[in-house]
């Protein structure tokens, strides 16, 4: 980048500083979103919740359908990065 082109997007410095902070926070949420290590652990805690009776096994299910899918997302992610 030039001197001349550098100045002349100067004042888009702090929206280009805005758009890669907000590019990280995605990165970061998604990675801990569909992290396998995570959704385990949930699982785990869906299992134990049904066990102690503070959850029904169809609503347990449920949730397990949706903790399988981002499983699923999070493989897809890896193996198409």
């Amino acid at each position: 980048m030039g001197l001349f082109s550098g100045l002349v997007t100067l004042p888009l410095a702090p929206v280009r500083g805005v758009v890669w902070l907000a590019e990280v926070l995605q990165e970061e949420a998604e990675g801990r979103l569909y992290d396998p290590g995570a959704v385990m652990a949930e699982m785990q805690q869906l299992a134990d919740a049904v066990a102690a009776g503070e959850m029904t096994e169809e609503e347990a299910a449920e949730r397990e359908e949706e903790l399988i899918q981002r499983l699923t997302i999070g493989r897809t992610r890896t193996q198409g990065a």
